[in-house]
């Protein structure tokens, strides 16, 4: 390993934990927002200072869907770096080559490609209720993440299969 990634590797653990505290803070923050909505008088116009006269009669409610959306996203994005510092843990030890991290590498490709359909459902959601019939969240880079993962999978996957072979004829 280069320098630099000796340190990168030191760094990524207390990086992705301090990622796991502000995520789970994001996602309690939702909820007491979404909680928060259902008490408030003329929610979200008076809060936020929305026109009540040019705004879309169900602004509250869709705004309440893109909460709740954003607290399905926040557990996702548990459940990634969790499997992301169970890997940056075997690199740590020494053995990344494992089934194990295959699966969690295709994992986090699946749970990539459900955060970038949760973002085109907030798109479709905010062209609804903001601005009709506009939708312009798509974008290839993050369906190129997805598959560049999914590929990474397979690469593991690979890896440990020529690891056990090699182990075999040892």
């Amino acid at each position: 390993m280069t320098r630099t990634s000796v340190h990168a590797l030191a760094v990524a653990r207390p990086v992705i934990r301090g990622l796991i505290v502000l995520n789970v803070v994001y996602a309690l923050g939702l909820a007491a927002l979404l909680i928060w909505s259902f008490f408030i008088d003329q929610w979200p116009h008076r809060p936020l200072g929305f026109d009540m006269v040019n705004a879309h009669p169900l602004l509250g409610t869709g705004l309440r869907a893109i909460v709740v959306v954003g607290i399905a996203g926040a557990a996702i994005v548990h459940t990634i770096l969790r499997r992301l510092g169970a890997i940056v843990d075997t690199v740590r030890v020494g053995d990344p080559f494992i089934d194990e991290n295959a699966q969690r590498l295709d994992a986090i490709a699946w749970r990539v490609a459900a955060l970038e359909g949760l973002r085109l459902v907030v798109a479709a959601i905010a062209a609804v209720v903001w601005e009709p019939g506009k939708i312009d969240a798509f974008s290839f880079a993050p369906w190129l993440a997805v598959l560049l993962l999914f590929v990474l999978a397979g690469v593991f996957a690979r890896g440990a299969q020529m690891r056990d072979d090699l182990e075999g004829t040892v």
